[in-house]
């Protein structure tokens, strides 16, 4: 009964959240300088078909009808056509006005479903990594607070977080891949192509796994029910992976949930240094060529991804410690 009402309260919520994204992308890309019309009509259209575009598809429309027809596709699952990209979904931007190709333009849902996966992809091999590089040392950092192994947490945090994405993916890009020759760096021709941006990215979010780590392990063995635990004979291994890791994993899952949705929103400096083909290209693309439909339908499935993944990450937490209450 707790859970059918806590995810009817939460998907209500996620609800209202995803409509108000919606609403104000729509809004921010209507009033911001410059028209898409153009860009689907090739620089050398003439102004009245321009004109007649624009019409035929109620981009003059006042926003607020723009909007309703919108959202009424969207309740019947249909997240509109991109403007600049046929079916084939090459982008076509700059083409000349007669192309035949415009009038078959890609379904949004269509472009979102090619590059979604391989943004998963990214996202959970960073996490891996993350998980993989962070874990020993905040662990070890929370059971010596104060001594060298907190110390050593603190600093390799301080130095992760402070190198820049684009300059760690460019040097690691020209050492491994152009000087080395041990993993390519450009495109995607296979899995081997997304270890090296998971890596980037997996530096950029394990400072904050183990931080979160250190001060949760750390506090997590001040408790008292640690001490009574060492009274009944419990060895300090049994301690530590038991009672220690458990009640300290409830803060990460909280973290994990935030940087995983972050990563499905597309990590968008990223994906374009190594050309890798996910949402966040194809988001960059799309605000360049101002294709309002992809922008707005990347926007929708991002947010509601992100409603999914934090309601899972509660059941989550409040399967590990019952006394969370959300």
């Amino acid at each position: 009964m707790f859970i059918a009402r806590f995810l009817a309260r939460r998907l209500l919520q996620g609800a209202l959240i995803v409509f108000l994204v919606s609403a104000v992308i729509f809004t921010l890309l209507r009033v911001v300088p410059g028209d898409p019309v153009r860009l689907m009509a090739g620089g050398m259209a003439p102004e009245a078909l321009i004109e007649q575009i624009a019409e035929d598809m109620g981009l003059r429309d006042p926003i607020y009808q723009q909007f309703g027809r919108y959202v009424w596709g969207i309740v019947q699952g249909d997240l509109g056509q991109s403007f600049v990209r046929p079916a084939s979904g090459a982008a076509v931007g700059g083409a000349s006005f007669d192309d035949n190709t415009r009038s078959e333009r890609a379904k949004v849902w269509d472009l979102i479903a090619q590059t979604a996966p391989m943004t998963v992809q990214l996202a959970l091999l960073s996490m891996l990594f993350a998980l993989i590089i962070a874990v020993p040392i905040g662990v070890w950092g929370g059971l010596r607070p104060g001594r060298f192994p907190d110390k050593l947490a603190l600093y390799l945090s301080s130095l992760f977080v402070s190198l820049p994405n684009f300059w760690l993916g460019i040097v690691l890009a020209l050492l491994l891949s152009v000087k080395l020759k041990l993993l390519p760096a450009i495109g995607y021709g296979g899995f081997a192509y997304t270890i090296l941006p998971a890596i980037v990215l997996a530096i950029e979010i394990a400072p904050f796994i183990i931080r979160t780590l250190t001060v949760s392990v750390a506090g997590v063995m001040r408790e008292n029910f640690i001490d009574i635990a060492a009274v009944r004979g419990l060895t300090r291994n049994q301690i530590i992976f038991r009672h220690a890791l458990r009640n300290s994993s409830v803060p990460l899952l909280n973290l994990l949930g935030v940087q995983f949705s972050m990563l499905l929103g597309g990590v968008l400096v990223i994906e374009f240094i190594f050309d890798y083909p996910g949402l966040g290209l194809l988001t960059i693309n799309a605000v360049m060529q101002r294709d309002f439909p992809l922008i707005q339908g990347i926007a929708i499935v991002t947010a509601a991804a992100f409603v999914l993944i934090n309601i899972v990450v509660d059941l989550c937490a409040t399967a590990i410690d019952p006394r969370l209450e959300y």
